[in-house]
Formats: C-alpha cells, structure tokens, sequence
C-alpha cells in the first residue's frame, strides 16, 4: 500500500478506500491508484483481509451430483445470489454419500467460508452443530436436515406425486406403477407416499409388485419397467420418482409394444419434444430462495429456523394422457 500510495501521490487512507471500495475518493484520484496498483502488478490479499474482517466472502454448496441436470439452474441460483452479495461460490459433490458429503461440508468449513449450503445424503447432520455455533450459517435444500433443526427449502414432494398419480387415474388407468430413487433418500420417500395417497384417494388397490426403490442406475430401472409392464397382470402407466428414472424408463418403453402411459417428477432435457408429462420443479427457486436465505442469515437475521416449501406444476405433454392399453 505503501508503494501504490508512493507511485499514486496520495496517502495511505485513500489506497484502502479504493482497495475496499468506500466513498470519499474522487474519480480521478481512484483512476490514479487502479493504474498505480496495476502498474506495480499487486493483488489484493484476502488471506489478509480475511484476519482482519473475520469474513471471507464466500460460501459452500454440497451437492448430491454436480453432472445432474437438476443441480445445474440450482447450483448457478446460488451463484447469482452470492455474486450480488459479493461472495464466491465453492462447491463439489457428496455422490450421495453420507460420509463424503460430512467430509466435504467440513473441509469448507475449516477453510472458513461464512455459509453453506447443502443437499444432504446422509440423515444425521449433528457434525455441523459446532460450526453453526461457531457463526457459520447453513440452509438445507432438497432434503431437510436429520437430527438438527436449520432452515430448509424444498418442493413439495408428496403433494407432486399425489397430483402426478392422480393425472393417470384420471385418464382411467387403474394399474399404476411407482418407480423411485433410494428409500433413505427423503423425497424419494415422500413421492412413494403421495403415490400411495392417490391411489387410496381413487380406492385403487397397490400390489407391492408395482413399486420398486432403490439405485438410479440404468439397469436397474429398466429392470422394473420390465417387471411392471410384462407378466399376467402389467400395470398400464408408470409415475418416475426422479429425473434420472423418467430418462431410463422412457427408453425401456420405447422397445414395448403396448403403450403405457408415464408422468416423471422432475422435467428432463427434450421432454417437450418427447412429449413426456411431469411434475415440474423449479430447481432455480430452490437455489435462490436457499441462498436468498443463507445471506439474510448472515446479515443478522435470527428467527428460528423454517422450512419454506415449493410447490412443483404438472406439465402435460402426452405421454401421462394415454388411454390404457386394456380400456
């Protein structure tokens, strides 16, 4: 500071209020000392700045799957949100993990970012109450937290599934199909719930052979499509329990010769060509409503935590409004 100010002709309070953005600094004397600062070729030392202003403008995000579409508008929610409050975003992914995503959310933590933000694999997230005590705030997206109350935004799950099933029952079918991610997994659970309460609501019956949980992976989904839609009594449509389910059941489908009709929660990539009906969350509110949260959170707003639910829009296409092949 003492070399700009030297090269600048000014004094040293004047550098830092050019460094630090504050006012009282005519234009051109913050000309002056950007050309001096840039002429000398120095940088700005946030480990620095960081010891002195106990804040390093940044914050975490703990994903489940950085290569999942539906984080994608997420994660770039959240980034738009902190580069408005002049934070750096630093993310990475739990691969759905508990013992990765504990791993990773600390890691940030030990490098002091002042937030986090996290989508949660694992159900027990007591790990984190020594930071949050120690003034790292941290909003829960997705998922709720296992074991700790914090604040969390998320769709309504069961409400969207129950409105998906009920769009099949509606177009006559009576044999529906549930196909889901992981039973540990929170919305997973709720989406099988909501199915359950739109079948009860139309008095339909559930043979447990028309439900399958369990991994995403594509050869265990089309496992169960398979399952469902052949044998003596085949169910006539399908309700996807997430992205990557809907993406593999679509094309199971494709290679069977009967239709059978099919909702998805979560929209997909094409699926307005593909005509496929979903339930359609808004992955970007989910981030900015969760970042818009975080910062509030660190601007001093101390209200007890709460959970701050969206609901998702069913989004006909076609494929949810087949006839059943045995009407």
């Amino acid at each position: 500071m003492k070399d700009v100010a030297a090269r600048a002709g000014v004094g040293l309070k004047t550098v830092s209020r050019v460094v630090n953005g504050e006012p009282g600094v005519t234009p051109d004397t913050e000309r002056r000392v950007q050309e001096a600062i840039e002429a000398l070729g120095f940088r700005r030392n946030d480990s620095a700045r960081v010891l002195r202003k106990g804040r390093t403008a940044s914050i975490g995000l703990v994903l489940e799957d950085l290569a999942d579409p539906f984080y994608g508008p997420l994660s770039r929610a959240v980034e738009e949100v902190a580069r408005a409050h002049g934070a750096l975003l630093i993310n990475g992914s739990s691969a759905e993990d508990p013992d990765r995503e504990q791993e990773l959310a600390l890691a940030l933590c030990a490098r002091r970012v002042d937030g986090l933000i996290v989508i949660p694999a694992g159900t027990d997230h007591r790990y984190l109450e020594p930071e949050i005590k120690a003034g790292i705030a941290t909003v829960f997206v997705d998922r709720p937290a296992g074991r700790i109350d914090a604040d969390v935004v998320l769709s309504d799950s069961f409400g969207g599934a129950r409105e998906g099933v009920a769009h099949l029952v509606a177009h006559g079918h009576r044999r529906i199909g549930f196909i889901g991610d992981q039973p540990r997994i929170h919305t997973a659970t709720e989406r099988l719930r909501g199915y359950h309460a739109a079948m009860e609501d139309a008095g339909l019956p559930v043979d447990p052979a028309w439900m399958s949980l369990g991994p995403t992976a594509p050869e265990r989904v089309r496992d169960a499509v398979t399952a469902m839609v052949t044998g003596p009594q085949p169910v006539t449509a399908l309700f996807a329990g997430n992205n990557r389910v809907t993406v593999t059941a679509v094309r199971t489908l494709a290679g069977h010769q009967r239709p059978v009709a099919l909702v998805g929660f979560d929209d997909i990539e094409l699926a307005d060509l593909l005509g496929i009906t979903v339930i359609a969350q808004d992955a970007a509110a989910l981030g900015r409503t969760a970042a818009e949260r975080l910062f509030r959170r660190l601007d001093g707003f101390d209200d007890a935590p709460a959970r701050v639910e969206l609901t998702p829009v069913l989004i006909a296409r076609g494929s949810g409004e087949i006839p059943p092949h045995d009407a």
